[in-house]
């Protein structure tokens, strides 16, 4: 296995080109889609192999060629799949998720070590190949769109309701989940800090703090929304209480770990405590910090959503989640959820953006801020 993954282009490119010829016998000859996706399966396998030979614009114009015969194939398949399709169609689906797989493996080899887009060129040709397989497997099965609607469907749904859903983001996401998380975060902080100077308060608060993170979530927002309303203001309760303690619990461990060396150093200078604290403890913490904080981001939608289940306006992507399920409309929830998705991915990358920023000294981000350490 190792050394089929040291070289994957040379031995999936051939069992690509296996693949394709098996395609074109399964299609008779020269006619039929499988006999032309097939010769498109052996095209796009004999460019991948060719990619692996030195000279970096013969390679990624091998690939270039390679991943338009793919996507070429990937669209005749898409549009020949219907509810029981033969085994034409299913060997088409094998061959082009193997050599979307070869793809995928060179390209990430290709971009090993660089910075920017792409470090996301791989992982989103990956996604890609994924939705392709939902798409032609909805409907190759014949999966009722109450069940599960193709992503085409989701995607068309959400550009038809793209005011529905920009109303619901802001009330969701926006007024609750932000606001809360930058509620809870800020507290997390400030208590780790008063915590940390008071032996009192680690004898004290942190008992009491983990039993209340034990509570669910399920128990604590009906009652947090008869007591601030219906309107965003309980759903940014709901998230404050769901990320103070994962942001404090980790705040206090980095307070806790800066090296002796260090306060020695600070006592020697007779630094107060909030010198100490400012110039040497706070920074050392920030990256147990910033793990407290990108936990917290998908903690934040988690609670704002569900918050909305027991009560909301008429808007919000949890209301609207129960809402449209009670009337078997799948593709609006599934709507609701990629834009989640989507929002709880980008705040999650926003908040690694400014660890990196903020802790680019610290050994875990000096492999990624040039590409990775080799040796």
């Amino acid at each position: 296995m190792r050394a089929l993954s040291a070289r994957p282009g040379r031995w999936q490119g051939l069992a690509a080109g296996a693949l394709g010829l098996a395609l074109v016998a399964l299609g008779g000859g020269a006619g039929g889609w499988p006999a032309a996706l097939g010769l498109i399966m052996a095209a796009a396998a004999g460019g991948a192999v060719v990619g692996q030979q030195p000279g970096r614009v013969a390679r990624w114009g091998a690939l270039g060629v390679a991943a338009a015969a793919l996507a070429l194939a990937a669209a005749r398949i898409a549009g020949a799949a219907v509810p029981g399709g033969g085994a034409g169609l299913w060997a088409g689906v094998a061959g082009v998720w193997l050599g979307a797989w070869m793809l995928v493996a060179l390209v990430a080899e290709e971009a090993a070590g660089r910075r920017g887009a792409w470090r996301v060129l791989a992982p989103a040709a990956f996604g890609i190949t994924l939705l392709w397989l939902w798409e032609v497997a909805v409907a190759g099965l014949g999966v009722p769109q109450a069940i599960l609607p193709a992503p085409s469907a989701i995607g068309a749904k959400m550009a038809a309701a793209a005011d529905v859903l920009w109303i619901d983001f802001v009330q969701t996401i926006v007024k609750g989940a932000l606001s809360g998380y930058a509620m809870g975060a800020g507290a997390a902080v400030a208590v780790a800090v008063a915590v940390d100077r008071s032996p009192f308060l680690q004898r004290g608060l942190l008992p009491v703090g983990n039993f209340v993170a034990a509570l669910p979530i399920v128990g604590i927002a009906p009652i947090l929304v008869m007591w601030f309303g219906f309107d965003w203001q309980s759903k940014a309760a709901v998230v404050v209480v769901m990320v103070f303690f994962p942001v404090l619990v980790n705040t206090l461990a980095g307070l806790q770990a800066t090296d002796r060396a260090g306060r020695d150093l600070m006592a020697t200078w007779s630094a107060s405590y909030w010198q100490a604290l400012w110039k040497l403890r706070l920074p050392a913490a920030m990256p147990f910090v910033f793990n407290g904080l990108k936990i917290a981001t998908t903690l934040a939608l988690i609670g704002a959503i569900v918050a909305e289940f027991f009560g909301s306006p008429i808007k919000g992507m949890g209301f609207r989640i129960s809402t449209e399920v009670g009337r078997l409309q799948l593709d609006m929830v599934w709507a609701e959820i990629a834009v989640a998705a989507l929002a709880g991915s980008a705040f999650y990358g926003l908040v690694a953006a400014m660890e990196r920023r903020v802790t680019f000294w610290h050994p875990s981000q000096r492999g990624r801020a040039g590409g990775p350490q080799r040796r």
